[in-house]
């Protein structure tokens, strides 16, 4: 059983005069932040604006990297090389440092977003030249991914402290990977349900999977996706549930070692 564990969201994608999640009430749910840094989502007063809400709740500052696709919320798959995909996860760390670093304070994580994250799990040549990306980058980052992932086994086997990460607004299938979202089912839309599951993914490392078999999976951190409309309902009722089982909920650095 685990007794520790960090809650993050997906915050800072508001874009112009487009608002997206309910970030000042998450972030004071949640331990971690995974901050849009301006290509998937986000823009330079968001990302500075979340970076204040951030440290004014405590919670742990991430960068979110995605891919360059607005239009598609960065959850459509782009061909890219692994020097873009360097350059790429580099560029948008640097952004986020940028407003981190006017405050006198330093990043705790990174953590890919929708399609590159998913990418990097599977493809180790990307995978490679994001972790490549992050130990050039900055060595005191924490690097979060995808559970039991190769991208994650990388990223330790070149040194690199990681945080696997479980969902609790999101289906399984057998393989262990996510219902994608295109398919009936892949969200977790109970706010109770999310709570059920992320008890067990922390206290018993198991998640009742698409066909109804358990399945293992370790959950260093949680994830609450922010674009949710009852994203804050949803991080309420996990942390509750946590609470009660006498988990601490603690941001990454806490317990990362």
């Amino acid at each position: 059983m685990n007794n520790q564990v960090d809650l993050n969201a997906d915050v800072g994608e508001s874009y112009g005069a487009f608002r997206i999640g309910a970030d000042e009430e998450l972030l004071r749910e949640v331990t971690s932040a995974n901050i849009a840094c301006g290509w998937h989502a986000g823009d330079p007063l968001v990302m500075a604006k979340t970076v204040d809400l951030a440290l004014r709740t405590g919670t742990g500052i991430g960068a979110h990297p995605g891919f360059p696709d607005l239009l598609g919320f960065g959850r459509r798959n782009l061909q890219i090389s692994s020097a873009e995909a360097k350059g790429y996860v580099l560029y948008q760390m640097g952004a986020l440092e940028a407003f981190v670093r006017r405050t006198g304070e330093t990043m705790q994580h990174v953590k890919l977003h929708g399609a590159m994250y998913n990418v990097v799990s599977k493809d180790p040549v990307l995978a490679a030249a994001v972790v490549e990306a992050v130990a050039e980058f900055d060595r005191d980052l924490i690097l979060v991914g995808f559970s039991g992932s190769q991208f994650l086994r990388l990223a330790q086997e070149a040194g690199l402290r990681v945080a696997h990460e479980a969902f609790a607004d999101r289906a399984y299938l057998p393989d262990g990977t996510l219902v994608p979202r295109t398919s009936p089912g892949a969200l977790i839309k109970d706010a109770a349900s999310a709570a059920t599951r992320a008890l067990r993914m922390v206290t018993e490392r198991l998640v009742q999977a698409s066909d109804g078999q358990d399945i293992q999976v370790r959950a260093d951190t949680i994830c609450i996706h922010g674009d949710n409309p009852e994203a804050v309902t949803f991080a309420r009722a996990v942390r509750q549930a946590l609470r009660k089982a006498r988990v601490q909920i603690l941001p990454l650095r806490e317990f990362i070692r």
